[in-house]
Formats: C-alpha cells, sequence, structure tokens
C-alpha cells in the first residue's frame, strides 16, 4: 500500500510499477526487456543495482524488474510488489537446467508446479505439504502462444532448490519422478501469488542439461533468451 513505499528494497513511487510486472534473475535481463518491448521506458528502481523499468507495451502499462537470485530474494521483491505496489500478476522469466532426455537446451519449460527442499512455506504455519502451482489461466495462455510462435516447450514440474551447489547427488531423485529442470525461484513467487490471492507464472529457457553437460554461455543466456520473453509479453 501507498503509506509502504518505497520500502527498504524498492525505491519506486506507489503508481510507478504497473499491475502487471514481468521479471528476470538478472537485472540486466530486465533492461534487455525493456529495451526490447517497451516503449518510453522509465527507470524507477535501481536500489542495490535491481532495476527496474516501466513503460508501454500495447498500449498498456507493463514494468520489468529484476528479483536477483535464489528463493529468499525473489521472496522479498515479490512479496512488495504484491502487498506495497499492488501488482496483480508476476511473470517469472528465466534459465533453467534440463534433468529430463526429452528436454532440449534451447526449449521452454512452462513450470506449472514447483517441487522444492526449502523451508519457505514453514512460515505460513501450514497441516502438511504446500502444493506451489501457476495460475491456470497464465499457464493456458503460454501453451497457446508457444503453439502460435512454433516454439518447443514442455509443461510441467521444475525442482527448486535453496542450493546451486550439492555435496551430493540426491536430487537425482528428482529426475525419476518426471520432474523437468531445475531452477532457484518458483515456490517464493507461487506462494507469494497464493497468499496474496494475485497471478503468477514461471516461463524457463533450458540453458544447460544436467545429465548430458550441454550448456550455454552467461552472455547467451543474458542476450539471446528472448523466446521466453515473446512468451510473457504476449500474456499481457
Amino acid at each position: 500500500m501507498k503509506e509502504n513505499t518505497p520500502t527498504p528494497h524498492i525505491g519506486a513511487q506507489y503508481g510507478e510499477i504497473a499491475k502487471t510486472v514481468i521479471m528476470a534473475g538478472d537485472p540486466l535481463r530486465a533492461k534487455l526487456m525493456a529495451e526490447r518491448f517497451l516503449e518510453n521506458p522509465k527507470l524507477v528502481n535501481e536500489v542495490r543495482g535491481m532495476l527496474c523499468y516501466t513503460g508501454i507495451y500495447h498500449g498498456k502499462q507493463v514494468s520489468v524488474m529484476g528479483h536477483g537470485m535464489g528463493i529468499p530474494s525473489i521472496g522479498i521483491y515479490t512479496y512488495e510488489l504484491f502487498n506495497f505496489y499492488d501488482v496483480d500478476t508476476i511473470i517469472r522469466v528465466g534459465s533453467c537446467g534440463a534433468r529430463q532426455y526429452h528436454v532440449h537446451v534451447g526449449d521452454l519449460v512452462i513450470a506449472q508446479g514447483s517441487c522444492t527442499d526449502s523451508n519457505y512455506a514453514e512460515q505460513f504455519h501450514l497441516p502438511g505439504t504446500y502444493a506451489p502451482i501457476a495460475n491456470f489461466d497464465l499457464c493456458r495462455r503460454a501453451v497457446e502462444s508457444c503453439e502460435k510462435f512454433g516454439y518447443t516447450f514442455h509443461v510441467g514440474n521444475v525442482f527448486s532448490a535453496d542450493s546451486f551447489y550439492c555435496e551430493d547427488d540426491r536430487k537425482v531423485n528428482w529426475t525419476k519422478m518426471g520432474v523437468l529442470a531445475d531452477e532457484m525461484e518458483a515456490p517464493a513467487l507461487y506462494m507469494n501469488a497464493a497468499r496474496a490471492g494475485k497471478k503468477a507464472l514461471v516461463i524457463c529457457t533450458v540453458s544447460d542439461h544436467i545429465l548430458t553437460g550441454e550448456a550455454t554461455t552467461a552472455e547467451e543466456r543474458q542476450n539471446t533468451f528472448t523466446k521466453m520473453m515473446d512468451v510473457a509479453f504476449s500474456l499481457i
């Protein structure tokens, strides 16, 4: 709400961030989206280097913003966006690591749900295991957009970990359960959206393959993963 803005992490004034925000872990990817898709983008936040731009896309106001790496980071930013800036919809675009042989580098993964080893849900004091899922309408429309664009895509579960480097190979069990890919942010976004009564979706580009060892460079991930952006902006 207006009285809570700016926040400790977002310097924008209330009203400077649109009702729909497309987010990326890398703030430079947010800058790329602003330059590629928005008319008259205005920089409204650069606290901690987490760039946020607001502009116009096909006549509608849209914001693009970085969210950093990991569940704690996206948890903070999306909580503030949903609860203090009255954002209605957040779509995350990012990279993921494939863990099924039929999923290839460069493919898109639409995260229908997110498994996790994070303790993020503990704060809600739920009497069981919570299943973080995407908004169905956004998910359905993203599938339709992929089909329209002719992009190769997969829909299903992702695994979202608190750790990037792991001491053992327990994560292989997620492959056995049909999980498509690994990323690091979806559960916090989906839980925050559910708690606030808002909408969220995660669309990822496969940047590397956990089983085959294929990988892309940091520069390629920053500058060439634009298909997921096309899909995200088609949902505006």
